[in-house]
Parts: C-alpha cells; sequence; structure tokens
C-alpha cells in the first residue's frame, strides 16, 4: 500500500501520507512503476522524505518546483526539512 507520493518525475522527494517509522517501507508511485525504499528516519505527515540520494549543494525538487538545495548530503529514506535545506533565492530575472 502506497504510503507516499510524489507529483513530478523529476521530484527529488515523496511527501509522506501517513506517518512513516525508521526501517518501513516507503512506497510510491512514479511514471505507472510502483517504487520502494526504506525509510532511515522517522517521517511525520505530509514531510518530505528523499527517494534518491542527494548531494550537498545540488538543488531539490518538489511537485516539480525547485524548492532549495541540500545544506549536506541527504540519503535515500532520510527526511527532507529545515535542518539538511537550505533556501535559495531564484534569479527571477532571467
Amino acid at each position: 500500500m502506497r504510503n507516499a507520493m510524489i507529483i513530478d518525475p523529476r521530484d527529488d522527494v515523496a511527501v509522506a501520507i501517513e506517518p512513516i517509522h525508521r526501517g518501513d517501507t516507503i512506497s510510491y508511485s512514479c511514471c505507472g512503476e510502483e517504487k520502494q525504499l526504506t525509510a532511515q528516519e522517522e517521517i511525520t505527515l505530509y514531510h518530505k522524505v528523499a527517494i534518491r540520494n542527494i548531494p550537498a549543494g545540488a538543488p531539490i525538487s518538489k511537485y516539480g518546483e525547485h524548492i532549495g538545495i541540500a545544506a549536506c548530503a541527504i540519503r535515500a529514506g532520510e527526511h527532507v526539512h529545515v535542518h539538511n535545506v537550505a533556501s535559495h533565492r531564484e534569479n527571477l530575472d532571467d
């Protein structure tokens, strides 16, 4: 049963649609394919979880939109929140 969701195949994170405990299997669908990974931490309802390894300094996407920069390396299955994401002002003048 799915316990997380993504909107865009470019997303780096899924959103928990129920509480997920460390060691649980995270299940979500992407492009018609069921995907799974193991939760490395507790993930609160509606919080983000990395669905792939994200290197420090890399941009992070959610719902197909850039939401910040990884402040440190984030492993697949880890909670993604203010403790490991830095805000980044986009250059909107271009």
